[in-house]
């Protein structure tokens, strides 16, 4: 029989990849998942399977990391061999409005896994993998960052996610517990959630290429960030749990890109070029060139006659509302450590993982602009 993993999170971008990751090494795989009236299962439905199937190899588990009686009781049934603990309140701007909840969930909830496995007499056979963040060391005090780099937390996730980072080390050398803490930076996909910047980024740009859109408002546009692919992440995750010993590891690309930058690669990948005008709040990008060639194989012809005439016009803002309390200007890790002990090495660099991004959101928006003009309702989502 193949091994068993308990996923936390496992609705989320890095859940549903490393759920399917793991399914196909032959794992069974028990993911947690909270109670919604709506179902939130987009991210993983193709693995999915009926519950009156037998032998399944993905089986879904309603639970909270608020909840430690629930978190005890699942553990328990399931037995795992290995745990991911993905889920988390993740949105930093969204933690400054809910600090306590945050604190609940992503502080003492890893507490709450930790003494389930102690109190359930499993330390001998679950490893345990904690999601932890480049947002740990905040007001950075080196550069790059590294597993030595003193950590400096800006926001209430990251002090949060600082409790779960020391509650893994203190319980794997005060009970011998393999657990080890995964410092990722920034992560992305075409699976990002919405209100991520990045993601914000590649839906509104493909919104405004279809013309149902006009602008998009940002935050700090000078934030730099160390932006790797999730694929790639998700396979760092399941080398460290493969590993002898526990350990911490920083997991990043070692490159790292402002905001700005990152919203011009993603209109350059449509054969769009911006520039940026004017400073601070009153910084704004203009509409400057359209390579039609290229605006015509990745839009669509069809979309060019409405997109031309706007050259010139505005489409990048900013508004004072995205800025965070305590901003944290400058992340890029050095991840010499996961390259040499796990032999990791990323497969997409950032042009790759905009080009992922945007290809998929095209897409997306293309059926939510074919479902409008037929008449249906579509959701509009902004942040």
């Amino acid at each position: 029989m193949g091994k068993v993993a308990l996923i936390t999170g496992i609705t989320g971008q890095d859940g549903a990849y490393l759920a399917e990751y793991l399914v196909k090494k032959g794992y069974t795989v028990h993911g947690i998942k909270r109670r919604s009236s709506m179902f939130n299962t987009d991210r993983i439905d193709h693995l999915y399977q009926d519950p009156h199937v037998e032998n399944r190899n993905l089986i879904l588990h309603y639970g909270d990391l608020t909840d430690s009686l629930n978190l005890t009781r699942i553990i328990g049934e399931t037995q795992p061999d290995e745990i991911y603990n993905l889920a988390a309140m993740s949105h930093v701007k969204v933690s400054f409005d809910t600090p306590e909840y945050t604190a609940n969930a992503d502080g003492l909830g890893v507490l709450r896994i930790l003494e389930a496995v102690r109190l359930l007499n499993l330390i001998p056979k679950t490893r345990i993998y904690q999601a932890s963040t480049s947002e740990l060391y905040g007001l950075v005090q080196e550069v790059p960052q590294k597993e030595t780099t003193p950590f400096y937390p800006r926001s209430p996730y990251a002090v949060a996610k600082l409790y779960g980072y020391w509650i893994t080390v203190n319980y794997r050398e005060a009970y011998k517990m393999h657990a080890s803490n995964g410092i990722l930076f920034n992560h992305e996909s075409p699976l990002r959630g919405e209100t991520f910047v990045t993601r914000k980024v590649t839906r509104a740009v493909s919104r405004i290429a279809l013309g149902m859109q006009q602008k998009v408002y940002m935050g700090n546009l000078s934030s730099k960030r160390d932006w790797g692919h999730a694929k790639d992440y998700v396979r760092a995750m399941y080398a460290i749990l493969q590993q002898d010993e526990p350990s911490d590891y920083v997991i990043a690309t070692g490159i790292t890109t402002t905001i700005r930058d990152f919203l011009k690669m993603a209109f350059a990948e449509i054969g769009v070029d911006i520039i940026f005008k004017g400073n601070d709040v009153n910084e704004v990008a203009l509409l400057n060139y359209i390579d039609e060639k290229v605006f015509i194989e990745k839009v669509g012809e069809s979309y060019l006659d409405n997109f031309r005439k706007r050259i010139g016009a505005e489409v990048v803002g900013v508004d004072p509302q995205y800025f965070r309390p305590t901003e944290v200007d400058l992340l890029i890790g050095d991840a010499t450590k996961a390259r040499t002990r796990l032999g990791w090495e990323p497969k997409y660099d950032l042009s790759a993982l905009v080009k992922d991004m945007m290809q998929s959101d095209i897409k997306l928006m293309k059926k939510e602009s074919y479902l409008k003009e037929g008449g249906y309702k579509i959701l509009n989502y902004f942040e």
